[in-house]
């Protein structure tokens, strides 16, 4: 009768040693410490590391070619509208992204003689809305940034807003955490 007893009572004080002993690692408080902003000097340190990359290299190249140029040009044009988050006429001039894009859902778009890749991040219930755009579809855009890439041979535009015959058909909705 003691051996049972013994034998069930010894996995019980080890299970609760093991509770007991993971309670106290999740009270003790994380040794993790929160990064401060670089400073200029420091960012320009890093970057300057980052240069040196491979990646960095490309990317130099890459700004200095012709295609690269262009791309850089093209996302100035653009840049007062991005700043004042105007309004920007295009034209739709594709449905899909250029062959090889990890964009996620997006469409090709003609601003004043330009091509952009206009990129969204719909909720699911705003995606039928954005299939229902056509070529040649006249719409008023609105974004708060612009970019590039290497791997792309157009600027890369956020869409924040679309407008289709003076309808709201995207609205970009803030994530709940402010990120």
């Amino acid at each position: 009768m003691k051996k049972i007893t013994h034998a069930m009572i010894l996995p019980l004080v080890m299970v609760s040693g093991l509770v007991f002993v993971n309670c106290e690692i999740k009270n003790e408080a994380p040794n993790e410490t929160i990064q401060k902003p670089l400073s200029t000097v420091e960012k320009k340190a890093e970057l300057k590391k980052w240069e040196a990359t491979p990646d960095g290299i490309n990317y130099k190249k890459w700004k200095v070619s012709p295609q690269g140029k262009k791309v850089l040009a093209d996302a100035a044009k653009i840049r007062k509208h991005i700043s004042a988050f105007t309004n920007m006429e295009a034209v739709i001039t594709s449905l899909s992204l250029p062959p090889g894009s990890a964009l996620g859902f997006g469409v090709m778009a003609r601003i004043n003689g330009d091509d952009y890749i206009l990129k969204f991040e719909p909720e699911k219930s705003q995606l039928q809305q954005l299939h229902s755009l056509k070529v040649n579809d006249k719409i008023i855009i609105k974004s708060h940034s612009v970019s590039h890439a290497p791997k792309y041979s157009y600027p890369i535009i956020s869409g924040d807003y679309v407008e289709l015959n003076s309808k709201v058909i995207y609205k970009r909705t803030l994530r709940k955490n402010g990120c």
